[in-house]
Formats: C-alpha cells, structure tokens, sequence
C-alpha cells in the first residue's frame, strides 16, 4: 500500500491533501484469519479425533475393491498371465498401459514439493504434503504391473536387479530401457520417501507434545526426537533443500526412462524421439489432476477450506492447461513427423489410430486430454470447484486412454495382416486395475487419518506473508 501527499495553496494557507493508493496484492494463501495455534488445531484435530463415517465410509469402499482385486491377482500368479486378454500380437497391454500411467500419476508429488521448493513458490505448502504421499503410494501401484507381467515373479524377479548369481557368468542387460525403470524408479521412490518423512518431522514432534500413552510413543517414535531448535531447523531445511536438489532431475529422468521403453524399439508408433518430453509433460499433467481430485475431497471431508484455497485451485489448474496444451502439440507433431518420414508404415500407424479398431480409445483420449483442459482458460470454470474435480477425473481418464492408445494401437496390426489381432480385456485385467485402485485409495485414507494432511510447520512459515499479520494465542 502506499501513501501519497502533497501541498497545496488555498488563499489564506497551506493546505495537505492525503491520497491512498492501494497497490493490487494476491489473493491469501491461507484464509479465514487464522492464527499459529488455529493451524496446529485444525490439522492435529482430525488425527487426533475419532474417524468420521465419510471417512469409514471411503475406507470401506477402498477395502471392497482391494479385496475383490486382490482374489483377481491370487489368481494372475497361480495361473499365469494367460488369464490375461492377451494374444500373440499384443503382449503388452493393460499391464503396461497401467503401470505407465501410476508412474505418471507419481510425478506431481516431486514437481510440487522439490521443483516448488527450489523456486520458493508459497503455494506448495498446503498440499504439498499429501502430492508427497501420493506419489509414494502411486509408484507402490505402478511396480505391481511390471512384476505380475513377469509370470511367476518368485523365479525371475531378481534378474532385473545386479545381484551376483550362481548360474554361470549371466548378468542383466544394462543396454535394457526395462532395466533402466528398475533403478529410475526405485531411486525416485526412495528420494520421495526420505523427502515425505523428513518433512513430516515437525509436525510429528507436534502431534507427540500433545498425546499422551501409546500415541505418544508412537509419535515420539516417529518424530526422531525433534526438539525444535534452532539448530534442528537449520539441518532440516538444508537437508530439505539438498533432496530438493536431488528430486527435480527424477521428475525428468524417470518418465524419460520410462518413454524409452516405446523409443528405443523399431516398432512404428513408438521410435520416436518426441516421447521423452511428451511423456514428461504427459506425466505432470495426469499427476497435477490426480492431486486436484484427492485434495478436493480432502478438502471438503476435513473441513480444510481456509488452507486449501480457491488460489491453489486455480494455479494447479494453470499448470493443467500449460501441460495439456504441450500433450496437444506432442499428438500433433506425431502426426507431421508421421507424414514427413514418408514411411508408409510409419503413417498407417498413426492413421490407424485415428480411424482403425481403436478410433473410439484415439478420439476420447484427444477430447479428455487436449480439448477439456481448454475450458480452464475460462476463470469462472478454473476457479469452480465442481468443474475442476469433473474435469481432473476426465484428464486422468484421458491420460490413461493416452498410453492404451500407444501401446496397443502401435502393435497390434503390424507388417503381417495375417496376424493383427484386437485385444479385449478380461475380467482379471479389469481385477487386477481395481486391485491397484483399493490398495491406493486404502493407503492414501489412512495416510489422511494417522498423519498430519497438511504441513503444519510450512503454513505456519508463510502465514505471516500470506493472510496478513500473524497473531499468536
């Protein structure tokens, strides 16, 4: 705000005529006047508290469907992926097109909480707690797929790590892009894991200062001794900083990794040099609307409007349009390169998806993925509650039409019309997808029940520059 004044001469004297400009300020992060103790009540509450019924109520749901698909992979490993749709010409389909998509779904928790961090964006702080535990529990999903496709994963499942063996001189084949998943991702998810509990910290030694009996060790376990100091929160934000440092390479390297599964082959459809930014963008855009639809039922359920914002909405949604745009570009620039090569095997690949077997599966990912993000341009829409959830769940459908469409249109008519073939599902295709959904939503409510959703200790830090003056009680 700022104060202007200046004289003026009126006859019999001086006269001082005061002007207030008022400089435009963004909007509050934090809304509703809260205080330090008002954050560390609204957030401690509901750990502390007994479950609501929408809380048992989404529980139970997340149970029914881990349980049902849990009976569907019992039977994937003692039958084999021949209960799987399957055919000679598609062996890669629901299980890749799965796993490519939970990997995707995984990115948004690194962007906001390292890439975030680094460029000191206040906006991250309130969720980006619960985008940390998403992107665990969504890598947990996507390593399900790569080791049910194995068969019998018991028998094999250590050829992809580089451990010695007894059988002779057999080492893995480092020049294999399945290889390279295998270290991509388990390093992302062990910088992601280390990150989340580093920043849970805090906000443990909080919830540990106020409970008594058994949850007073169980956190005081938890929280390592935090004392608070200020020698303790110096190592805790360098220590922050330094894996923030090490995370923002993996949200490029892994989905990187990931594209070059499909890029590095000589199949038509997926040689292409466009997938590894296309994937990443790809990644960030599912991922962002994942966050959305989790943190708008987190939202509503914990009565946390004044920290999640009608702002964080709006900006998270502004990265959905910026990702989005770019995945319209990518299918586009397929489609030129496509043509320009003068491969005709090349363009009947593309041409295929668009008009062949798959079309519906081409065209409802191009209407979920580049058409529907569009509307977010419009501010009323952006800043809407209802239609951003509506729309973060038609991104994520579209996303996962995405890498259908890439995998199973680009294989399954190849150079042989003899044998194209058309891939249905089965119910144990379908079994084993509802079993990642339960054992995500399961982890991710009991994560929302047992532990801080909200990073009390960073809205607290950005409290003061966010929603006015700091009072304390």
């Amino acid at each position: 705000m700022e104060v202007s004044s200046f004289n003026t001469n009126s006859g019999s004297g001086h006269e001082t005529v005061h002007h207030q400009v008022v400089a435009p300020v963004r909007e509050p992060l934090v809304t509703g006047g809260k205080t330090v103790r008002d954050v560390t009540e609204d957030v401690c509450r509901r750990v502390e508290g007994k479950p609501t019924k929408g809380w048992m109520m989404g529980m139970a749901l997340a149970l029914t469907a881990f349980i049902a698909g849990g009976y569907a992979v019992y039977r994937v490993l003692w039958d084999g992926i021949g209960l799987w749709g399957l055919n000679k010409t598609v062996g890669w389909a629901w299980d890749i097109t799965n796993f490519v998509w939970w990997v995707g779904i995984g990115h948004a928790g690194t962007l906001i909480s390292a890439v975030l961090l680094l460029f000191r964006q206040k906006w991250r702080t309130s969720i980006n707690r619960a985008a940390e535990a998403m992107t665990i529990f969504a890598v947990i999903c996507a390593a399900l797929f790569p080791v049910l496709h194995m068969g019998r994963p018991w028998l094999g499942a250590y050829w992809a790590l580089p451990l010695p063996n007894t059988f002779g001189s057999l080492w893995v084949n480092f020049n294999s892009p399945l290889l390279w998943d295998v270290f991509a991702i388990s390093t992302y998810f062990s910088v992601s894991l280390v990150f989340w509990y580093i920043g849970l910290i805090p906000d443990f030694a909080t919830i540990r200062d106020r409970a008594s009996g058994f949850r007073k060790k169980f956190y005081g376990a938890l929280s390592l001794g935090w004392t608070g100091s200020a020698k303790a929160w110096m190592h805790y934000e360098s220590v922050s900083l330094i894996l923030a440092g090490m995370a923002t390479p993996l949200v490029l390297s892994v989905h990187t990794i990931v594209s070059f599964d499909f890029a590095t082959s000589v199949i038509p459809g997926w040689h292409t040099t466009i997938f590894p930014p296309y994937f990443v963008a790809g990644a960030i855009f599912s991922g962002f609307a994942m966050v959305l639809t989790l943190m708008l039922i987190t939202r509503k359920a914990f009565k946390l409007e004044d920290y999640i914002t009608i702002t964080h909405i709006e900006l998270m949604n502004i990265v959905i349009i910026i990702t989005g745009s770019i995945v319209g570009i990518a299918y586009i620039t397929e489609f030129f390169i496509a043509w320009y090569s003068g491969v005709p095997a090349e363009q009947y690949a593309f041409i295929n998806r668009a008009t062949g077997p798959y079309w519906w599966a081409y065209w409802t990912m191009m209407t979920c993925n580049v058409i529907s993000p569009q509307l977010f341009w419009i501010k009323k829409i952006r800043r809407n509650i209802y239609a951003t959830f509506a729309l973060s769940i038609v991104v994520n459908i579209g996303m996962w039409f995405e890498r259908f469409v890439i995998i199973v249109t680009s294989i399954h008519r190849d150079y042989i019309p003899s044998s194209w073939a058309y891939f249905s599902p089965t119910i144990y295709d379908v079994g084993v997808y509802l079993f990642s959904f339960g054992l995500f939503f399961s982890c991710f409510l009991a994560f929302a029940k047992f532990f801080p959703v909200v990073n009390m200790a960073e809205v607290k830090s950005v409290l003061k520059s966010t929603s006015g003056t700091i009072k304390e009680d």
